[in-house]
């Protein structure tokens, strides 16, 4: 074990942590800033109390991220590892329908008493793409990847299961992240053109149930707060008052920051205008107080990360190995597309986190996970290079 752990650090990507480790901390700095007056005009809180909070998970997540860089990424092959992790997924996208809690228009969270709150679809965006990276690497080695009826109809089914518990929360956003991180780790996988081709439609095919259960129950999902969200979409400020306010005053933090920001803690926009702005939204508050410098830092970095994932992606010849990094980046990129686009008026706002630097410990411990176990593939990777 020792020798293992010898040979890893030997290896270690400097590069990809140095960027994990910045992008954390400048989310806890921006999370204190953009937090401290919601906390105690909105809450009644200590106005460090969701720093503080973002501290402890931060405590966790280094370690999570340390632990699952030294765990042999080709253990996530073993059928009872896997099939333990699909039942803990099922168990909570279960649950969250039963005891869950609301929030932004979605039924999302667990409550655990003494531990906060969880959000089961997070867990299932790790767990998809670790278990479609070791189904399809065994079907690559077995060689009949190629096979519809062999190798795709079971991952393709749980897929469809857990993408249809998330939409019923319902949470379009991370559905969306899901089905196209899982379809980025089949074409990392050497899958034949024409089999990806019907693949494709066959998962369309299997939509059409989910979406005539969407259509029938169209009045119940589509609430006059989802339908504000379209409508704000298209243009915030003739909806000032109700769904467009938290988008249109985005715009304004964003546009009053320009260039230069108005400096660390000198946001206007955080002192009530902006809803829950240490949240899905805290770009606009790192927009607004530092300017170009905090949108380079922080698009930079986890643009970085994205093209780190997909550079030892295409490094790599073990296939697990090709398909994780591929997934793991792919939904870094998304997420962050789908925050940023949201709040610049590209789609519509889904209140999905920006990774590694909105406030919560269920994203960032799971991308802290996820990295983690990019680092693990990038350090075998450079191991086996060297060798």
């Amino acid at each position: 074990m020792g020798k293992y752990i010898k040979k890893m650090i030997a290896n270690f990507d400097y590069p990809l942590f140095t960027a994990y480790i910045v992008l954390c901390l400048f989310g806890l700095v921006m999370i204190y800033s953009s937090s401290m007056v919601w906390a105690v005009n909105r809450y009644n809180w200590p106005p460090d109390y969701f720093y503080r909070k973002q501290l402890i998970n931060l405590a966790v997540a280094i370690p999570v991220f340390l632990l699952a860089a030294f765990f042999p990424f080709q253990n996530y092959k073993r059928k009872k590892l896997m099939i333990s992790a699909l039942v803990v997924m099922f168990l909570m996208l279960i649950l969250v329908h039963i005891i869950g809690t609301g929030g932004g228009g979605a039924q999302s969270w667990i409550r655990l008493p003494g531990f906060g709150t969880i959000q089961p679809s997070e867990i299932a965006k790790l767990v998809i793409i670790v278990y479609f990276s070791s189904v399809f690497a065994k079907k690559y080695e077995a060689g009949t990847i190629n096979s519809i009826n062999k190798s795709i109809g079971p991952p393709i089914t749980i897929l469809i299961l857990a993408i249809g518990s998330i939409m019923m929360e319902t949470d379009i956003g991370t559905s969306f992240i899901i089905i196209t991180a899982a379809f980025s780790v089949i074409a990392a996988s050497g899958i034949q053109f024409r089999t990806f081709t019907k693949l494709s439609g066959i998962v369309a095919l299997a939509m059409i149930p989910v979406t005539l259960i969407i259509a029938i129950a169209w009045d119940t999902i589509m609430t006059d707060g989802r339908k504000g969200r379209i409508f704000a979409f298209l243009n915030p400020f003739d909806y000032l008052q109700g769904s467009g306010y938290q988008i249109a005053n985005g715009y304004i933090a964003i546009g009053t920051g320009g260039v230069k920001g108005l400096g660390l803690g000198n946001s206007i926009q955080k002192m009530g205008y902006l809803p829950e702005p240490q949240t899905d939204v805290i770009m606009a508050v790192i927009s607004e107080e530092t300017g170009i410098f905090g949108t380079i830092i922080v698009v930079g970095g986890l643009g970085f990360i994205v093209l780190r994932a997909l550079y030892i992606a295409m490094r790599t010849k073990d296939p697990q190995a090709r398909m994780l990094a591929a997934g793991i980046g792919s939904v870094i990129g998304i997420q962050t597309f789908v925050n940023l686009g949201g709040l610049t008026g590209l789609i519509p706002l889904t209140g999905v986190p920006l990774p590694l630097i909105s406030y919560g410990g269920t994203s960032l411990i799971l991308i802290s996970l996820a990295l983690g176990i990019l680092m693990n593939v990038s350090m075998f990777t450079k191991y086996q290079k060297n060798k």
